[in-house]
Parts: structure tokens; C-alpha cells; sequence
């Protein structure tokens, strides 16, 4: 078991993070013409629509890169004296994460291309789960660092074998 996180999964979850924050801000456009695209009018063309599409295609791309080296190279262990509980949630939460970007990707894409109305109200529901799982993610990160002074963040910020 790593001591740490690598270079390339702390690059590779900070990448990931900012393009999901971008998904979120080119989420309006996409769903205008998502709805255009469904009541048979060609959605006009949009720089913000094209970036979602292309924003998407680059998570779920190094979503699976972050899965495979997390099989691969593994995950550091629990802080030292966490509850086991706690660390059930982590894991659950982590797990939930990585479902989720992967599927809002695929869930997107079969919508935009395949024009299934059913997968882009799949992928509005679950980016709304996305939304929530990061918000405890995060929430539980500045837990760690600033009530409990576990340095836990220090692991997504500094490479160690």
C-alpha cells in the first residue's frame, strides 16, 4: 500500500475537479440546446455547447486513467485513529465519486448523440448527485485539515511513495 497519492493521480484529481467545476458552467447552454435538439430544431452552434461535450469526453478519458491507477498503484491508508465508520463513508464517498464521473460522461453522450431523452434526465438527476457527493467531499476535506489536524489534505497536494 502507497504512503501517499502519486504526482499523476493528484494531478489527475485536480484536472478532474476544475473540469466538473467548467460542466457545471456550461451546463445551461447544453440543456437549452439539448431541448432544441429533442423538439427537432438543429441547436445553433455554441462554443459553451461544444466545451461541454468536449469537457465531458476529458473526464470520463481520465476518469478511467484515475481508476486504472487506482487499481493499479492503490490508495494511501486511512488517517492513523480514524473511526472505522468514518472510513466506510470515505471509501463509500470515493467509490460514489468515481461512479459518478464516469457515468455522467456516458449518461451525457448517449443523450447528446444518441438523442435519448431518458439518459439527459439521467445525467441532470445524477449531476445534481454529483453536485451533492463533491459538496461532502469537500466539506469532509476541510473537516480533516482544519478540526481534526490530520494533514489528510496535504495527500492531494504532495507526491509520496
Amino acid at each position: 500500500m502507497p504512503k501517499g497519492y502519486s504526482s499523476t493521480q493528484i494531478a489527475l484529481h485536480w484536472v478532474i475537479a476544475v473540469l466538473i467545476v467548467l460542466q457545471f458552467l456550461f451546463n445551461d447552454p447544453m440543456g437549452e440546446a439539448f431541448e432544441s435538439a429533442l423538439e427537432g430544431e438543429l441547436p445553433p452552434f455554441s462554443w459553451a455547447v461544444w466545451a461541454h461535450i468536449a469537457g465531458g469526453i476529458a473526464i470520463l478519458a481520465l476518469a478511467l486513467w484515475r481508476v486504472a491507477l487506482r487499481r493499479s498503484r492503490g490508495a494511501p491508508p486511512p488517517p492513523e485513529g480514524e473511526h472505522s465508520l468514518t472510513g466506510r463513508i470515505a471509501t463509500l464517498s470515493h467509490w460514489a465519486l468515481y461512479a459518478l464521473i464516469l457515468l455522467l460522461p456516458v449518461g451525457g453522450l448517449v443523450a447528446w448523440f444518441g438523442g435519448v431523452e431518458l439518459a439527459g434526465e439521467g445525467h441532470e438527476v445524477l449531476s445534481n448527485v454529483l453536485l451533492f457527493v463533491v459538496a461532502v467531499h469537500v466539506a469532509a476535506a476541510l473537516w480533516h485539515q482544519f478540526w481534526l489536524k490530520d494533514h489528510l489534505l496535504r495527500r492531494m497536494m504532495r507526491a509520496e511513495r
